[in-house]
């Protein structure tokens, strides 16, 4: 009986969807990784890459906490019992972790907002924060610095 070594590729996570307009918007306090209950269609759907997070986020409903607003398109080879494409899909997360998010987003202007969702092994997780919004001048602000940065970084090329 010969045994295969197992290589670990299995281990790595591979990212479907980011929702990078959140960096933008939201300030990261605080980051968490949950499961996610879902169907067979949706799953064949995720690793297809039809994921859509713009304005996904969590609330917590009755000491359970679910995701909100992602959209993941019907699968094209599925039949007539499709998935709805917004539906609330619940989250796995342990309790203690889950009774610290609901303290927290208990706090004027914090909500958890989805951030990516990725295949780790054979399994879908959302990756998700406590966030807070930025105001309109920090956005700008924001921007001035990253094109600052960028301009220090294209003026130390030349140099050389």
């Amino acid at each position: 009986m010969s045994t295969k070594k197992r290589d670990g590729s299995d281990n790595h996570n591979r990212a479907i969807a980011t929702n990078r307009r959140a960096r933008y918007d939201y300030e990261i306090l605080d980051r968490y990784e949950a499961g996610v209950v879902l169907t067979g269609t949706e799953i064949k759907s995720i690793r297809s890459g039809r994921v859509d997070l713009r304005d996904a986020y969590a609330r917590p409903q009755r000491g359970e906490l679910w995701l909100v607003n992602a959209h993941i398109a019907p699968y094209a080879a599925g039949n007539s019992n499709n998935h709805e494409p917004r539906r609330q899909r619940k989250l796995l997360l342990h309790r203690d972790e889950i009774k610290k998010m609901t303290a927290t987003v208990g706090e004027k202007g914090l909500t958890i907002i989805a951030l990516s969702i990725y295949i780790k092994g054979h399994v879908a997780k959302v990756g998700l924060a406590v966030a807070r919004g930025k105001r309109q001048y920090d956005k700008r602000r924001a921007i001035m610095e990253k094109e600052l940065d960028l301009s220090a970084r294209r003026s130390m090329r030349s140099v050389r």
